[in-house]
């Protein structure tokens, strides 16, 4: 049987929503971010137990095709966005059609219907977070961080970056760093 879990976006909430189950006396087979696979099927008994002791943790189960949808494309875009080191130069709408098996211009209208922004609104906000994370670390100066998520300069970046925060860049370095958010608190 496969779950859908909302807010499930990152490794850590895996091995949580792991734990969880298994203290309940589930066997997860596999489990990706916001779904998750177990050995056996469930019954509507053990549905609301898992909503229950997961609910207090800030997850959710989700039981709505459009839901589901949604989460999706949401832990699609976060895996592309905080997954890897490389060079961040996607074509998002390829990206999330691939994976979903549904064309971007269903996608695009279904996730703003739902969650009242665009998933390009999504997207930047994503990055933003990950531009946050990468000056909090102090490892990489801004053309590197521009170029590695696919922004066509440094000065795109950081207009985008002031437009979102209020903060140029620089001025986020230097006093920002408490103003990141959790993943799962963007929308």
């Amino acid at each position: 049987m496969t779950l859908y879990v909302k807010n499930m976006v990152c490794d850590r909430c895996k091995l949580v929503m792991k734990s969880e189950l298994e203290k309940l006396g589930f066997h997860p087979i596999a489990i990706e971010l916001g779904e998750i696979t177990l050995a056996e099927e469930l019954s509507p008994e053990a549905l609301e137990k898992i909503a229950e002791t997961i609910d207090p943790l800030g997850f959710q189960l989700i039981d709505n095709k459009q839901k589901r949808i949604i989460e999706k494309i949401k832990s699609t875009v976060i895996n592309t966005i905080h997954g890897s080191g490389e060079d961040k130069r996607y074509k998002y709408s390829q990206i999330l059609s691939e994976a979903l098996h549904h064309d971007y211009s269903y996608l695009s209208k279904l996730f703003s219907e739902v969650e009242g922004t665009t998933i390009e609104q999504f997207i930047i906000k994503q990055k933003i977070e990950k531009v946050k994370e990468l000056m909090v670390y102090d490892e990489l100066s801004l053309n590197e961080i521009a170029s590695r998520l696919g922004y066509s300069s440094s000065a795109h970046l950081s207009a985008q970056f002031k437009k979102v925060t209020g903060l140029p860049p620089s001025h986020f370095k230097n006093v920002g760093a408490h103003q990141r958010k959790s993943l799962d608190k963007l929308t």
